[in-house]
């Protein structure tokens, strides 16, 4: 809004309050976060004092842009005013709120009412004139001919009431709103950012794999032309992000054995996590994975088939790495002078330096980063992993993807934070482009509900955009350890259809669940050995897989994020939820049993805009099977026995009679 008036001002400060501006967060400290083609909805509070009638506008620009763009603003209730405009650039944005006085408008309502009441309007049409007259010598064109028409017209016609009428015609208002005067007009102490991403950001299904874990020979690593083969597979599931562990030279000194062993045996390769060797560190390639020529030879096969590698930005160390040799003070320095390995009690990680980011030289370690970011993206990677980013500060990763972004706007950052709550929301609002969730340990109806609300309801929908994974390379939850095959494809079907961007780490689709006894851990997890996969073994469940990802695809309601709708179900191990477009076109219903050891039956309400035009009826499709019901009523009955299949995705539409007459003739 506008300040005080000062001595040196000639007018005084705008009447015109604007208060309560959403979307923003934290007073437009951080940005909202879009995709190229989404429609942003802005409201506000807009008022003065008195009866005079106001104008407002939301204005628009990519942030470097000389000119605003404009959006008209229209009263909603209360003075409560909203707009909309569209996004249609990969940048940051930035938009804000500018009122003013309407005169014009004034005129309109005064006017009128003067003239329904009798009485005479002398004074006013020369009032109304002057208004128009004014915006005639600001303009030029087609504009001011119609003013000059409309004003010569008025002070010829025969009586009052023809004389306003043509000061009150369609063609008149509508030039006078395109160049109202806009002296004492309010706007916001600065414009608020917004950062418009690709569309990848908000709808993609990612895929994590060990890249050596590729390979055919037993004991051997798989390579970089290993993975290429793999895409066909990876690919017809239905996967268009590649996620690969950190493919850098692993370390020697203190590097772990199977199962985590302290002590590694001859031909064990390591922890990827444990990075940097004589080979090089964060910019170099392990070499029993290939070289940087099969890398891209890598990336340009997935662009082929629409796939994208994601890479994993892991910002420690080995006792190997060229920086703990050349800039040992970019660590933590134990009182003996040595370098202190990393921790979190009661695990240790002795093949492991943690990164001090607040050293006396934390502008080279932060600028040696950002370098390293660089060099991944001119070999054309465009999305990372950031593991762990809760353990740096949070305004270093505020400024890395600030300064990536002003080169490459359509890079994605993807925080694997499993922290408290509020860091989370933290490294969101940095920047963070997509974060890991909670949903890995929310398996009960009522906190599926609470958590998937939270997300996509309230105001978290605006910066936090929640990757689902059923599981991590680190995290094998307890209900697939106990749940089998079942739990398994309730697991995946919750994540792919209750958020448009989730992921999977690979032997998932073949329900890999063996656990280290009493822990969350995978035994013989590839993160310590070599691995060689049978794609093709029993009970995988791939079909199912490459289904559910065919019909994302097919279905723009499970491409968009904020759209979760839970509905009513009476059993409480059956979860009911859907997703609509806009307008309605489409609407997908999800049924899961969440019990993968009993079969569920209930009653469950369906959408209510699929009745909202009297329509009684609902013709539902069973995307899975392809069978397909005519329902009558809201309230429909369902049966799920998770020894089947524990899920149903429907599309639904209202069916009318004339539906059946069509569809006849």
């Amino acid at each position: 809004m506008t300040g005080p008036a000062t001595s040196e001002t000639t007018a005084p400060p705008s009447a015109i309050l604007i208060e309560s501006v959403s979307p923003q967060i934290d007073c437009g400290r951080y940005a909202i976060k879009r995709e190229v083609g989404d429609v942003v909805d802005v409201e506000a509070d807009i008022f003065r004092d008195g009866h005079e009638k106001i104008a407002a506008v939301v204005q628009y620009r990519v942030q470097g842009e000389d000119t605003w763009r404009e959006a008209e603003m229209t009263l909603l209730d209360n003075d409560r005013w909203g707009g909309s405009f569209m996004v249609d650039r990969n940048a940051l944005w930035e938009y804000t709120i500018l009122a003013f006085p309407d005169a014009y408008a004034t005129w309109v309502e005064e006017i009128r009412k003067k003239v329904d009441a009798g009485i005479d309007v002398s004074s006013e049409l020369i009032e109304g004139r002057a208004i128009l007259q004014e915006i005639v010598e600001r303009t030029t064109g087609s504009d001011a001919s119609i003013l000059r028409d409309a004003i010569g017209e008025s002070h010829s016609s025969v009586n009052q009431t023809a004389a306003v009428a043509a000061l009150l015609q369609p063609q008149v208002e509508r030039v006078v709103r395109a160049n109202r005067n806009r002296d004492g007009s309010a706007t916001l102490p600065k414009p608020l950012p917004l950062m418009v991403d690709r569309v990848r950001a908000r709808f993609a299904a990612w895929y994590s794999m060990f890249p050596r874990s590729a390979g055919t020979v037993e004991g051997q690593s798989g390579t970089f032309r290993d993975v290429i083969e793999q895409l066909p597979r990876i690919d017809e599931m239905g996967f268009d992000v590649l996620y690969f562990t950190p493919i850098h030279p692993i370390g020697t000194t203190n590097r772990k054995g199977k199962n985590n062993t302290l002590h590694a045996e001859p031909g064990d390769p390591g922890v990827p996590y444990g990075i940097g060797s004589d080979e090089g560190g964060h910019d170099a390639i392990e070499p029993s994975l290939g070289t940087e020529e099969d890398f891209r030879a890598l990336v340009s096969a997935a662009a082929e088939r629409g796939m994208e590698i994601a890479l994993d930005i892991a910002l420690q160390a080995s006792p190997d790495h060229p920086w703990a040799k050349e800039h040992p003070e970019w660590f933590f320095i134990r009182p003996d002078g040595t370098i202190k390995y990393a921790e979190n009690p009661p695990k240790k990680y002795e093949d492991i330096y943690p990164i001090n980011f607040g050293s006396d030289n934390w502008r080279a370690l932060w600028e040696e980063v950002l370098r390293v970011i660089r060099h991944w993206i001119d070999l054309g990677v465009r999305t990372f992993r950031v593991d762990n980013p809760h353990t740096k500060p949070t305004v270093f990763w505020e400024w890395l993807i600030a300064e990536v972004r002003k080169e490459h706007p359509d890079v994605i950052f993807l925080s694997e934070a499993f922290t408290r709550p509020k860091v989370m929301k933290a490294l969101a609002k940095a920047g963070f482009t997509q974060s890991y969730t909670y949903f890995t340990w929310r398996n009960f109806k009522q906190e599926l509900i609470e958590y998937g609300t939270e997300l996509t309801q309230t105001e978290m929908k605006e910066y936090f955009r929640g990757n689902f994974f059923t599981n991590t390379h680190d995290i094998l939850p307890y209900i697939l350890q106990e749940g089998g095959r079942p739990a398994f494809i309730t697991r995946f079907v919750l994540a792919s259809t209750m958020s448009s961007v989730y992921g999977i780490y690979s032997g998932f689709e073949l329900c890999e669940n063996t656990a280290v006894p009493g822990k969350e851990e995978y035994l013989n997890s590839e993160k310590y050995e070599y691995k060689v996969w049978d794609w093709d073994r029993p009970g995988n469940i791939s079909p199912v897989i490459s289904r559910v990802n065919a019909i994302r695809r097919e279905h723009p309601a499970l491409q968009e994020y904020d759209n979760l709708r839970f509905y009513q179900a009476d059993d409480d191990n059956i979860l009911c939820y859907g997703k609509a477009t806009v307008d309605g076109s489409d609407s997908i219903l999800v049924v899961v049993n969440i019990d993968p050891f009993q079969a569920h039956e209930s009653m469950i309400d369906l959408p209510g805009h699929l009745f909202a035009d009297g329509s009684e009826q609902v013709q539902a499709q069973e995307l899975l099977t392809g069978e397909a019901y005519l329902w009558t009523g809201r309230r429909q009955w369902v049966r799920l026995d998770p020894q089947g299949m524990p899920v149903h995705i429907f599309s639904l539409r209202s069916w009318k009679h004339q539906d059946y007459v069509e569809t006849c003739y």
